[in-house]
């Protein structure tokens, strides 16, 4: 359980004398000359080691192992605006009225500014991303990423690893003065415990309908919403917003995990990262909490915020998309974050998935690796790993957009003319939609 990692967390805070308060404590709005430009120092103070007790069903146990000397690394951030409620109970308004009742209540967004990651440093990027690949597995496990050159095992809490068939897993990490948090979320995992789950949340975030890709998905669906019509494929938004809505599904499981790391750490800045699956997850919380985020090789989980009824800090003109603290960074022989895996023959959809969408929220970093690295678009691109040894760990500039520039990492972008499913109806078409 979610709630068992983090009464660990809360007693490690506590002994180690960090001030913890409630919720709805007060929040401080801050101005951009309150805020400065700085370093992080990520310091390891000891190694968690992985056990495992053959008395009890060979059960996975972590130990923590303090260590005789402390390594450390660093991160670059940068004072970034963010819009946030009053409450995270006035989100939760507003999304049951215009879910149930198809009514806007209007929320009073505060622009505040907080320390984010600088996403224009790729040294940041690189371990940023590595705290994303940690999230697929335990410390001292060989697929375990070092945060530097000087790390054996980084200082972090595991999340969601005790309960195998649950699915919502990762690492929290965090900074040597505990003002920097970061919540790294897991991925889709093809095989294991978790993978019924992980499949369950792609297809009902990121399908055009409840993973129908054509008729002969009609026993693979995931919901019940499409409505058959002899010249449209039509689908119910109101069926679409009552699937996504389940307590067990990842979103909700994710809002009330950053709801208890908010109240553990009041006074830090507390950032979001994940790979695929993971990294949308990292957006949509993101976006819903005003926390910095950003996601690595993620299918597009606009068309999900809209289901799942989020409100939205206001448009960033003259852009007509939200002003959200997201960026997301792929490299373009990836086709799953441009939904281009699609299709009853695309290898995605051969082992079930429908990864459809391809709009993400906040700006995008795309890298060529296309045209720089001569890779050919497909599957085996969609990985951490590759993104990590062959992209971010690369020398050199890039390719950066269609002038002719080359950059250290390509300019984030907006993706303004975006736009998902277009070859579906989207409407009220059934009398009583259950999802």
């Amino acid at each position: 359980m979610q709630r068992n990692a983090l009464t660990l967390i809360y007693i490690y805070l506590l002994w180690l004398g960090v001030a913890v308060a409630d919720e709805s404590s007060p929040q401080t709005h801050l101005g951009l000359g309150d805020v400065e430009a700085s370093t992080l120092t990520f310091q390891l103070t000891g190694e968690y080691v992985t056990a495992i007790r053959p008395e009890a069903d060979n059960e996975i146990e972590l130990l923590y192992d303090p260590l005789s000397t402390s390594s450390t690394s660093t991160l670059k951030a940068i004072p970034t605006a963010v819009y946030r409620p009053e409450s995270y109970e006035a989100i939760d308004r507003a999304r049951t009225s215009s879910q149930t009742e198809a009514k806007s209540i209007p929320i009073q967004w505060h622009e505040t500014w907080v320390l984010g990651p600088d996403v224009t440093d790729r040294h940041t990027l690189r371990q940023l991303a590595r705290m994303s690949s940690n999230a697929y597995h335990l410390p001292g496990q060989k697929q375990w990423r070092d945060l530097d050159p000087s790390w054996n095992i980084n200082n972090s809490f595991p999340f969601g690893w005790d309960n195998a068939e649950d699915g919502f897993r990762g690492f929290v990490f965090q900074s040597e003065d505990n003002s920097t948090v970061v919540l790294s979320i897991k991925g889709t995992t093809l095989q294991g415990p978790t993978s019924r789950k992980d499949k369950l949340n792609d297809n009902l975030l990121f399908s055009c309908c409840c993973a129908r890709v054509d008729f002969s998905w009609i026993f693979s669906t995931v919901c019940n919403c499409y409505s058959w019509s002899p010249l449209h494929n039509r689908c119910d938004d109101p069926c679409l917003s009552a699937a996504l809505v389940r307590e067990s599904l990842f979103y909700s499981i994710g809002t009330k995990l950053v709801r208890d790391l908010r109240v553990l750490y009041p006074f830090a800045n507390i950032w979001l990262v994940g790979h695929s699956l993971g990294g949308s997850l990292a957006s949509l919380l993101g976006s819903t909490f005003g926390l910095p985020a950003v996601a690595f090789e993620a299918p597009g989980e606009r068309m999900a915020a809209h289901r799942l009824h989020l409100p939205l800090p206001p448009l960033n003109f003259p852009s007509a998309l939200p002003r959200v603290p997201v960026t997301h960074v792929y490299n373009n022989a990836d086709p799953i974050p441009q939904g281009a895996c699609t299709g009853v023959a695309s290898p995605c959809a051969q082992v079930g998935y429908a990864l459809e969408t391809r709009c993400h929220l906040g700006k995008t970093i795309v890298y060529d690796t296309v045209g720089r690295l001569g890779w050919h678009v497909g599957v085996r691109n969609h990985g951490i790993d590759a993104l990590i040894l062959d992209v971010l760990d690369a020398e050199g500039p890039w390719p950066d957009g269609e002038a002719g520039e080359e950059r250290e990492v390509p300019t984030a972008r907006e993706e303004a003319e975006c736009v998902d499913c277009f070859k579906w109806e989207f409407g009220h078409f059934k009398k009583h939609p259950i999802g």
